[in-house]
């Protein structure tokens, strides 16, 4: 087995390593990967998939196992589809947001994260009677403000399949305050837009791969909150601290299940198929589930929970 660095990029200009024991001993504990990662792919360039075929028959490669999230899976399932590479597919993502499996690895780790974060500004919120707005990623989908703002016993949550009324964040905090509980946490993904006419304002710019430039939701939901309430607002962005660290053991699991999954798919010949955690079974789906399409969050699934309200 051979490994290629920084991803695509990797493959085509032929960097790649040998991935024995030596080079692999002691990666469970650890976060991120040992190979790199970047963004692009090879249909950037005309002849970019031709250079992926010379270069795994070159190295006598018999599958190409893919580990990413949508973006990745949507280039290694056309790859299949239109140039017929054996390419197999691992779905990795903090976000929780591929079609075609229940869980990605990665998520349970940065949801701890976040959670852990939560729960140490209750602390800061409850001695200064503050309004905490904690913004977590989520672009398209709100898996992990979700599940870490109920985790952590949030107030509110913002979500992306949710436009939120800046009125009704604002209202059940001073409900809160009514009740005599004087301090609140919001919890916000990076992708949550308001409704009306504050979801009107335009298209936001983009980067040089076409992905919106987010502006800062959190410190402006702080903003409206502390002018609407007159309550102190402060804003925790934490960014890329949730994509570090030690994966947590749920994630160590995962990880190792779907490894020993997709090298059975492999010696099977099931190419253009990625490996998916289907209830408690991890088995192998057509990458066409996963291709261009994101798993955003079913709201209906938190309806019973009195305690948090999604903006």
């Amino acid at each position: 087995m051979i490994g290629f660095s920084d991803a695509w990029q990797g493959v085509l200009a032929d960097d790649w390593r040998p991935l024995d024991v030596t080079e692999t001993r002691g990666i469970l504990p650890r976060g991120g990967t040992i190979l790199g990662t970047t963004r692009g792919s090879p249909l950037d360039t005309a002849d970019g998939p031709q250079r992926v075929l010379d270069v795994l028959s070159r190295h006598r490669v018999d599958a190409l196992i893919v580990i990413g999230g949508n973006g990745s899976l949507t280039v290694a399932e056309h790859l299949y589809r239109e140039y017929g590479i054996p390419v197999l597919g691992v779905p990795k993502t903090i976000d929780n947001d591929v079609v075609g499996t229940d869980r990605t690895f990665g998520f349970a780790t940065a949801v701890q994260v976040a959670t852990d974060a939560i729960d140490r500004l209750h602390s800061t919120a409850e001695s200064h009677d503050r309004v905490m707005v904690v913004e977590l990623m989520g672009r398209h989908a709100g898996w992990i403000a979700a599940h870490a703002g109920i985790a952590g016993g949030a107030t509110t949550v913002l979500v992306p399949e949710r436009p939120y009324s800046l009125d009704r964040v604002a209202e059940a905090i001073r409900t809160r305050h009514l009740r005599g509980r004087y301090a609140s946490i919001v919890v916000v993904a990076e992708g949550a837009r308001a409704e009306g006419r504050e979801a009107a304002t335009g298209e936001r710019p983009k980067d040089r791969f076409g992905h919106e430039i987010l502006d800062g939701v959190g410190h402006a939901v702080g903003r409206a909150i502390a002018d609407l309430t007159g309550f102190e607002a402060r804003v925790v962005v934490l960014g890329h601290v949730q994509r570090g660290g030690t994966p947590v053991a749920e994630d160590r699991v995962l990880a190792t299940r779907m490894g020993a999954c997709v090298v059975d798919v492999a010696h099977s010949g099931q190419f253009g198929h990625m490996v998916a955690l289907r209830g408690v079974e991890i088995a192998a789906v057509p990458l066409a589930e996963a291709s261009g399409r994101t798993r955003v969050l079913d709201l209906s699934e938190f309806a019973n929970i009195g305690s948090v309200t999604f903006g």
